[in-house]
This record gives structure tokens, sequence and C-alpha cells, in this order.
């Protein structure tokens, strides 16, 4: 990579589009991508399958692995797709990293990724919880972002464009 952030980690609500971006960015970058709805524990996935927002407990443990993740590829590069919807979240993601990761916040409207969720299929998440994760968002200044209401390789050449 070009620049000095070694991990990125593709935040934003559900429905913003993190797994698709980050696969692609993985594509374009050379570098392996982890889904961080792969390490939830199963009592996440069923507390968010039965509609019930998870709280900063629940979310605790699963940040800590993918904070494990990020050291674990800290030499090589990762690209990590991760809600990471508040500022003390990011900071647990970030322990240790020092200057080697940086957040690609995915930025849309509710109405926009509402439309998108009603489609989605095979995902634990109902959209129900979608008014929940923009109550918790606390937008990541001083990060890249960037606007998903274009196609996926936009916003992917969007990203690369401020990482160089």
């Amino acid at each position: 990579m070009p620049h000095n952030k070694t991990v990125l980690v593709v935040m934003g609500v559900s429905g913003s589009g993190k797994s698709k971006i980050g696969k692609l960015l993985s594509k374009k970058l050379n570098l392996p991508f982890y889904d961080g709805d792969d390490f939830h524990p199963e009592a996440n996935i069923e507390k968010m399958s039965s509609g019930t927002p998870l709280n900063d407990n629940d979310r605790k443990e699963w940040l800590i692995e993918l904070n494990k993740l990020a050291l674990k590829n800290k030499k090589v590069g990762a690209i990590i797709a991760c809600s990471a919807l508040k500022k003390n979240y990011r900071s647990i993601l970030r322990a240790g990293m020092g200057n080697c990761m940086a957040f690609v916040y995915l930025n849309g409207t509710f109405e926009l990724i509402r439309s998108r969720l009603e489609t989605r299929k095979d995902h634990f998440m109902p959209m129900d919880l979608l008014k929940s994760q923009f109550d918790t968002l606390e937008p990541p200044s001083n990060e890249i972002s960037v606007s998903i209401d274009k196609s996926p390789d936009s916003i992917v050449k969007d990203i690369l464009k401020q990482l160089n």
C-alpha cells in the first residue's frame, strides 16, 4: 500500500455496503477481507435476530476480537468490515495499532439505506434495528468518509483517492 495504513476498517450502519465495498477494496489492494459479522458471538446474533439492539456490553467482546484480528494483521494488512458506530468502539478497535489503522465511513441517508435493507436477503439483522443504529452512530471526524449514493466502483475509487 502506498499509504501507511495497513488495516482499513470499513464502517457504517447495517446496509451501508461494508461487506461489498470491503471485498472490492480487498481485491484492489490485494489484502485479506474479514467480515466483522462473522466474529459476533452467537448470543449477539440471537439478540439481533429477535429485533433487540445490542448494547455496549454486548459489543465489547466482539470489538476486542476484531482488535485482536487487526493486531494479527498489522504487518501484512487487512480490510475489516465492522459497524464501529461509536467513537469508543473505534478506540477499542484501534488499541495497539498506532497509526496503522484507518476507518472508512460509508455515509448514507436513512432513506437510502432503508431501501437497500428492504431488498436484502439472508442477513440476521432485521430492518427494524436500522433506526437504533442511526441513533447510536457517532460519525467519525478526521477519517475517510465517502457517500454511498453512487456505484460501488465509484465508491472504491473515492476511497483509494483519499488513501493516497
